[in-house]
């Protein structure tokens, strides 16, 4: 089974029993403020048992919990695109507001690069952030993964035109990168 150990947990794959946990850390609108509509708000435990059903049964998951003390506290995870973008994935992760700050983002966000990079056929992993996510985006950046561009007001949310700042990292770059974040 898939499992990563994190300094204060582990990434692994989603469970039955998680749904409990997972309604009661993503129901929070400061999280739902960053991410895509897909993403419910409120979060309900029919939402949460639909996710949980939905993803605990992969050989290779491409979503994993972030569990922290047993309780799924978040997600990191990644979609390989097709047609002409067939060899891109784009990644994306949300964590609980509690554990905001404390680098577990930043240490699970390569454990998941180097995951999709020794397992699946992608060139290129991409993240959209949306403006004022700074959190986000420092992450990205600790990770090696380089800003390519804004899209201006691409994106809407809560009524208003937003920045889409689009992160990638290539997987030369993947393959260059000499520093201690992907333990190479």
């Amino acid at each position: 089974m898939i499992n990563f150990p994190l300094s204060i947990g582990q990434l692994r794959p989603w469970r039955e029993g998680d749904e409990e946990s997972l309604v009661r850390h993503a129901n929070n609108r400061n999280i739902w403020n960053n991410v895509r509509d897909f993403f419910p708000y409120p979060y309900t435990p029919r939402d949460a048992t639909s996710w949980v059903r939905s993803n605990k049964s992969y050989q290779q998951p491409n979503n994993l919990a972030i569990d922290i003390d047993g309780q799924a506290v978040g997600n990191i995870g990644f979609t390989v695109k097709d047609d002409i973008y067939r060899y891109n994935a784009e990644i994306g992760y949300w964590l609980s507001e509690d554990f905001w700050g404390r680098g577990i983002l930043t240490e699970a966000l390569p454990i998941m690069t180097n995951y999709i990079y020794q397992n699946f056929q992608v060139n290129r992993i991409f993240a959209c952030v949306l403006e004022g996510n700074i959190g986000s985006m420092s992450v990205l950046e600790r990770a090696c993964y380089r800003h390519e561009a804004i899209h201006r007001k691409a994106a809407i949310k809560n009524n208003q035109y937003l920045d889409e700042h689009i992160f990638a990292l290539l997987r030369s770059e993947y393959e260059n990168v000499t520093h201690s974040a992907y333990g190479r």
